[in-house]
């Protein structure tokens, strides 16, 4: 489970030969959940509004770069991290 990036305790993973949709995982203190890359919306999970709006934020930054980042996990076992959200 690759950590793509950490910023303000919240840490953004990708899992390898994961499922569709294109999606990531966030974990924040006990909460945990799983975002569409395309639609930026919480698939499963649950956290508080605040982090999720700077999840959803970060994410709008790096969408592209989360897609790359997604079929290349699944097609080639590799990733890049990815800047914080600044």
């Amino acid at each position: 489970m690759p950590e793509i990036c950490r910023f303000l305790g919240i840490s953004i993973f990708m899992y390898f030969n994961d499922h569709d949709p294109p999606h990531f995982h966030v974990k924040y203190n006990e909460f945990r959940a799983r975002l569409s890359i395309t639609e930026l919306n919480a698939l499963d999970g649950f956290l508080p509004h605040r982090v999720l709006m700077l999840v959803i934020e970060w994410a709008f930054e790096h969408r592209d770069e989360l897609m790359d980042n997604w079929h290349s996990i699944k097609e080639r076992g590799t990733f890049k991290k990815l800047k914080p959200l600044e």
